[in-house]
Parts: C-alpha cells; sequence; structure tokens
C-alpha cells in the first residue's frame, strides 16, 4: 500500500487496487473552540489526503466578504433553516452565536455510501447530537496551546467586539472541557505540525482491522492452503 494509504500494486494481478473501493467511508469529526483554526487545518488535511472530503454545513448567518455560497457555506434563510430542521434533514444542527449551523444527512450518507471519507467541521453540540444517534465516528478534538494564545487570535482577527471576544472566551472555558469525549486530541501550535498530527490520525484509522477488513479478505482468499 501507497504511504497514504490508498493505493498499491496487486503483484498477482500486475494493476494497482484501490483498497479504498467497495468499503464504506469513514467520518470524522474536528471540534475546537472558536479561534482555534479548525478550518484552515482541515481545508489543508483534505488537500493532502486523498479521498477525504470536507462536509459543506448549511448555515442561517449571512457571507462574510469572500465567502460564496456553495463553496464556503450552503447560505440559506433562518425560516428555511427551521423548516429543514423541522423535516428531520439535519445530521446535527446547532444556534452558535445567534446563527444557526447544520449538516446534511442525505449529504453524509451520500458521500460515505461512495467510499469517501468525510471530515465534520462542528461545534461540541454537533458532534454530542451525531454521538447519539448511533453514527460511528472518529473524534479529534483541536486545542489551542492556551487560553492566552487563543484570546490573542481571537483579537488579531479584527473582526469581533471585545464584548464578542470575551463571550466567545467563556463558550471556549466550557467547550474545552469536553475534549475527554473525543479519541484524539490534537494541539495547534503550530499550522504545518498539526496538519501533519490530523493526516496521521486519519492515515491510522484506515489501517485499522475494521475499516481495512473487506480489503484484507480479498487478499487473504488468494492464499490457497497446500
Amino acid at each position: 500500500m501507497s504511504s497514504d494509504g490508498q493505493q498499491s500494486a496487486d503483484p498477482s494481478q500486475g494493476r494497482p487496487f484501490d483498497a479504498a473501493q467497495g468499503r464504506r467511508g469513514q467520518l470524522f469529526i474536528v471540534s475546537a473552540p472558536s479561534g482555534t483554526g479548525k478550518t484552515t487545518l482541515v481545508e489543508r488535511l483534505v488537500q493532502l489526503v486523498p479521498n477525504l472530503r470536507l462536509s459543506r454545513s448549511y448555515t442561517s448567518r449571512p457571507a462574510r466578504a469572500g465567502e460564496r455560497d456553495g463553496l464556503d457555506y450552503n447560505f440559506i434563510s433562518r425560516d428555511r433553516f427551521e423548516a429543514m430542521a423541522g423535516d428531520g434533514a439535519f445530521l446535527e444542527y446547532a444556534d452558535v452565536f445567534g446563527n444557526y449551523y447544520g449538516t446534511a444527512a442525505a449529504d453524509t450518507e451520500a458521500t460515505l455510501a461512495s467510499s469517501q471519507d468525510l471530515v465534520l467541521v462542528i461545534d461540541v453540540q454537533g458532534a454530542r447530537q451525531v454521538r447519539s444517534r448511533g453514527i460511528e465516528s472518529v473524534g479529534i478534538f483541536v486545542l489551542p496551546p492556551s487560553a492566552g494564545i487563543l484570546a490573542q487570535r481571537l483579537r488579531g482577527r479584527s473582526k469581533d467586539s471585545e464584548e464578542e471576544i470575551g463571550r466567545r472566551l467563556e463558550v471556549a472555558c466550557r467547550e474545552v472541557h469536553e475534549c475527554g469525549t473525543y479519541e484524539y486530541v490534537v494541539v495547534n501550535d503550530a499550522l504545518d505540525a498539526a496538519v501533519d498530527r490530523l493526516r496521521a490520525i486519519v492515515l491510522a484509522e484506515r489501517a485499522r482491522v475494521k475499516a481495512m477488513r473487506a480489503v484484507a479478505e480479498k487478499i487473504i482468499g488468494t492464499f490457497k492452503p497446500s
């Protein structure tokens, strides 16, 4: 198998095989306090790891400068969001600082059924909802190096008032205590190093027996007792 865990040569047939083909995709959940840099980390991650997609959330908030509908988010009205939620269209959703964010259940299922791995960048409320549904997932919590550095990063963005920054830090104080409910913790102390840690987690999870069972059984079947 190649270093990215996706494809390697089948010496018995003289052609490559796709290790992802025929298996169900894996669901990864990445959560972190606001300002930790989780979205930037995951965007870099999906560029580096083949067969890994970033889920595009629905939101009721207006698009910010430079954001594009259907690419950064699916921007919809608050009324439409509430109607979709009432119809059970979301795998998870939450009110975050006065705006709704949610993950469409149908979009998630279609991606996983197509043998592609999927990353959800969602808050601790959303992660809790996914787990409560009994959906198998791998949770990764991203921590800042310290509360002081998180505050510096929030102020460095120059997008929020001091009152808003204070509110985000209060929420962060509650959220960081949830990291024990996740399978992995990654500290975002340096971007490249943190991305490397995330990549290592994804590749390790892909190599687990339960993820590789179908491929392994196919290979084992080529070994005939003498």
